[in-house]
C-alpha cells in the first residue's frame, strides 16, 4: 500500500512538472503580433483574464487560460497597470506580463513653445493624440481656482515639454506646467535685482510675457526688458503692439490700425494705459523671466524690429524716428520678423 502511494505520488510530481514545464515554453513562445508591432490598451477595471481575452481576440493569442494559469503561479496576475502598451513582434507571454506589472506604458511628448496664449496652448493639448480634453477654454473654473488669486489664468503655465501617458487629462498636464512655473517665477523674483519698477512676482510675470511676444532673440530679451523698465520708471507708457494685439482677441485680424491705437476700451492698450497691462499676453519662458528682473541696464527707451529678426534700439525719439524711417516705413523684400536659420 505504501509502495502504490508512494509511485502515485511520484507520478504527480512528475505530472506537475510536466505541466509546468508545458507552460514554461507555451509562455516564452512568441505571440503572434504583426510585423510592424501592435498597441494594447488596459484600462480601469480590466482583469488578466479581460487583457488575454483581448489578445486572443486580436489573433495574437492563441491559448489565454494556461497563460492565465502561469501567470497566477507567478503571482503576476493582479498587479497590471493601466495604460497604453507597445508590442513589439517576437514577444512572449512571459515578456508581454513583465511588461504590464512594471507598468512600461507608452510615453508621448508635447511642447508648449514659448510665447504662445493660454488659448493656442490648451488647443495644442487637447488635441495631442491621447490626451483627454476636459477644459472649456482658458476660463474653466478649475484653471480660475488653480491660478487663485489671480482672476485670469494667462501666463501661469511654463512653456516646457512634457510628457504623459494616454488617457492623461488635459487639467493634468496644466497643473504640472503651473507648479513649474510657479517654481521658476518664485526663484526668479527671489533673485531679482534691486530697483526694479514691479512690485510683484505677478508684475514680473507679466512683464516677462511681454518681453517673450515681443523678440524670438534670446539676447535681445534683458536689452528689451530694460527698455521696458525704464519706461515704467519713468512714467512713459509703455507703447508695445503685442498687448493691443492680445486685447482685440478674435478681432484682430493681422493689421493693427491706428484706431486700434486709440482705443481706450482695450483694457491691454499700453498706448493709451499707464504701467502695465491688467495681465500677461503669453506664456513666457524661464529665460524672458530673467531678462524680466533681470533688465539690461542702459539709456535706450525704443526699439523697432529691423527686418532681419533684430531690433535697433534709441535714447532719443530722433534717432528711434529715423531707425523707424529706415526700417519700417520702406520695408526691403526679404523682411523678417525672426532671424535667418542658421
Amino acid at each position: 500500500m505504501k509502495r502504490w502511494l508512494l509511485i502515485a505520488l511520484l507520478m504527480a510530481a512528475c505530472a506537475g512538472l510536466l505541466v509546468r514545464a508545458g507552460l514554461d515554453y507555451l509562455v516564452d513562445q512568441p505571440l503572434a503580433i504583426p510585423s510592424d508591432g501592435a498597441q494594447l490598451i488596459v484600462k480601469p477595471g480590466d482583469s488578466l483574464g479581460s487583457v488575454l481575452a483581448q489578445l486572443q481576440r486580436a489573433g495574437w493569442l492563441e491559448y489565454p487560460r494556461p497563460i492565465a494559469l502561469w501567470a497566477k503561479w507567478q503571482s503576476m496576475d493582479r498587479g497590471l497597470h493601466v495604460g497604453e502598451y507597445a508590442i513589439s513582434p517576437g514577444m512572449s507571454a512571459a515578456s508581454l506580463l513583465a511588461m504590464l506589472n512594471r507598468g512600461e506604458v507608452v510615453r508621448y511628448a508635447l511642447t508648449l513653445p514659448e510665447g504662445i496664449t493660454l488659448a493656442q496652448a490648451l488647443t495644442r493639448i487637447q488635441t495631442a493624440d491621447g490626451v483627454e480634453a476636459t477644459l472649456n477654454g482658458p476660463q474653466d473654473p478649475r484653471l480660475l481656482q488653480l491660478v487663485a488669486p489671480s482672476e485670469s489664468a494667462e501666463g501661469w503655465f511654463l512653456p516646457e515639454t512634457y510628457q504623459y501617458t494616454r488617457g492623461d487629462t488635459d487639467y493634468e498636464i496644466l497643473v504640472r506646467a503651473h507648479e513649474l512655473m510657479r517654481q521658476a517665477l518664485d526663484q526668479a523674483w527671489a533673485d531679482r535685482a534691486p530697483n526694479l519698477p514691479l512690485t510683484s512676482p505677478y508684475e514680473a510675470l507679466i512683464l516677462a510675457s511681454i518681453v517673450e511676444r515681443e523678440t524670438s532673440v534670446a539676447s535681445e530679451r534683458p536689452e528689451i526688458a530694460g527698455v521696458f523698465s525704464r519706461r515704467l520708471q519713468r512714467g512713459m507708457r509703455l507703447q508695445t503692439d503685442p498687448t493691443v494685439i492680445y486685447g482685440l482677441g478674435s478681432a484682430y485680424d493681422g493689421n493693427l490700425t491706428r484706431q486700434h491705437l486709440r482705443d481706450d476700451a482695450n483694457p491691454w492698450n499700453t498706448y493709451r494705459i499707464q504701467g502695465l497691462p491688467p495681465t500677461p499676453i503669453a506664456l513666457p519662458g524661464v529665460a524672458a523671466l530673467e531678462a524680466a528682473v533681470h533688465p539690461l541696464p542702459g539709456e535706450s527707451l525704443y526699439f523697432v524690429a529691423r527686418g532681419d529678426g533684430y531690433h535697433a534700439f534709441a535714447s532719443t525719439l530722433e534717432e528711434h524716428n529715423a531707425n523707424v524711417k529706415r526700417y519700417q516705413l520702406v520695408r526691403s523684400r526679404d523682411y523678417r520678423s525672426t532671424p535667418e536659420p542658421r
